[in-house]
């Protein structure tokens, strides 16, 4: 027989706080309200309840929408300059956007002032925009050489604060770089970073996934893995509009990127779609870019055809459906 449980004994009531008081904090950090449990196990499974009107589209109207997806659904390791609209604060020299940080921080503000926000974590209400801008916020009046606790706008807000779109200026280019690993995180490798940011970095380039970036093509990104390859490009042609083209293309035998390839599916991510093609382990990105360029132009012309699907279409594209993943 297993043992049991020790058994706490009855006492008086830890105090709580009141719903109104508590504010959000990281998924795994305890709960403020004193519970002992950690937060996405208590006020946390609330707040994600409270989630009333979701944001299907939080990169609409931005800069490089299918970049930004990408980095925060697919890529490990990338950072791309943010450029604000009216320019930077006196005393930050820059601000960047990375997938992820240290210890999971929503952002850092470092010793020269500099700003990193993090795209890739866990937010409290249906706008990732919204979120991320109230984060960014923070970031640009946090003190230099300190990280940026979770927090962000009430859960199920749609009110009360600017957006990403509204921060951000409009007419700049979104240019995304891919790293490696995540050696962006110390600033200057001759010094020795803080141990648990040591400690987390060796864990982080431990898990990445090898990725790159195509050139020749809007946000296609090739990734390695033991078994085999993909090619993952996030489009921003409406969902069933693009469904249709990759089943015209499908059934007519061109969806594919040349021998030994094959489109598998896709993932759905924020109000976009992602087709997902298998890559035989010899085929690196370079290796992707013409017949990646090739197959825009197939899309481009299947794109055009309005004609209803024949009967060999409307299987290739029910096919495509049910291997259709949804990221968020």
């Amino acid at each position: 027989m297993g043992k049991k449980r020790p058994q706490t004994k009855a006492g008086k009531p830890q105090a709580q706080l009141k719903e109104g008081e508590i504010p959000v904090v990281g998924a795994r950090e305890p709960c403020p309200c004193g519970s002992g449990r950690r937060y996405k196990a208590c006020h946390g499974r609330a707040a994600a309840h409270a989630v009333t009107e979701l944001v299907q589209r939080p990169f609409e109207g931005l800069p490089g929408e299918c970049d930004w997806v990408a980095l925060r659904e697919l890529v490990p390791a990338a950072t791309a300059p943010l450029h604000l609209a009216g320019g930077l604060p006196e005393g930050v020299p820059s601000v960047t956007l990375a997938t992820v940080l240290p210890m999971a921080w929503p952002a850092l503000r470092r010793d020269d002032g500099s700003v990193l926000l993090a795209l890739q974590n866990d937010t409290s209400s249906g706008d990732l925009s919204r979120d991320l801008a109230d984060t960014l916020r923070r970031a640009l009046e946090a003190e230099p050489g300190t990280p940026v606790a979770a927090g962000g706008a009430p859960a199920g807000s749609r009110e009360g604060g600017p957006r990403l779109q509204d921060l951000l200026d409009a007419d700049a280019a979104f240019e995304p770089v891919v790293h490696p690993g995540f050696e962006f995180w110390v600033p200057d490798a001759e010094k020795s970073a803080a141990p648990e940011v040591a400690a987390s970095l060796e864990r982080a380039n431990a898990a990445a996934i090898p990725t790159v970036r195509l050139s020749g093509v809007d946000a296609a990104y090739w990734c390695e893995t033991p078994e085999k390859n993909h090619l993952r490009w996030v489009m921003p042609h409406p969902e069933e509009q693009l469904l249709d083209a990759l089943a015209r293309l499908h059934a007519a035998g061109r969806s594919s990127l040349g021998d030994g390839t094959r489109l598998v599916g896709s993932f759905r991510a924020h109000g976009l779609v992602v087709p997902v093609w298998d890559l035989p382990t010899g085929m690196g990105a370079k290796e992707c870019e013409q017949p990646a360029a090739d197959f825009a132009e197939r899309l481009a012309g299947a794109l055009a055809d309005d004609a209803p699907l024949t009967a060999e279409e409307r299987r290739a594209r029910g096919g495509l459906t049910n291997r259709q993943v949804t990221l968020s």
